[in-house]
Formats: C-alpha cells, sequence, structure tokens
C-alpha cells in the first residue's frame, strides 16, 4: 500500500505539535482547537498524551497541520 497521496506519511505527532505552537503559539491554537490540553497550563507533553488518546482531536489538529503547512511545515517557517 502505497502512502504516496498521505500528507501526513512520516510526520510525527510530536513534529504536528510543535510546529503548529511555533506557528500559531498556544493562545491561538487553542482558539482553532478548543481543547483543554492547548487552553490550560499547556505543554508538548499534555498534548501529545491527549492527543493519543483523543481520535477526534487528533484528528483536528492532523486538519489544522495538513491546512497550515500544506507543502511540509519547512515553507513556512
Amino acid at each position: 500500500m502505497s502512502q504516496l497521496n498521505n500528507p501526513l506519511h512520516g510526520v510525527k505527532l510530536l513534529h504536528m505539535v510543535e510546529a503548529l505552537v511555533a506557528f500559531y503559539g498556544w493562545e491561538q491554537l487553542a482558539l482553532r482547537i478548543p481543547v483543554r490540553c492547548f487552553t490550560f497550563d499547556p505543554s508538548v507533553k499534555s498534548s501529545l498524551k491527549f492527543l493519543r488518546k483523543t481520535p477526534w482531536a487528533r484528528e483536528k489538529l492532523e486538519q489544522l497541520y495538513v491546512e497550515t503547512f500544506p507543502n511540509g511545515v519547512e515553507e513556512k517557517l
């Protein structure tokens, strides 16, 4: 099975969180995805823990990542 058309192939969750925080900051990220791990005492560690356990939130994060960085994160940072 080919992953050529999957824009998230090879992109780790850690990389997505760090890239989105670097681009938007915690406050703006929380406005786009209103979950407690982004709004109350946010950290990469707590966010990863929550996102790994919560499929719907991870899907929202992945969607935002693809919309924000359609050509990969290096294009915009």
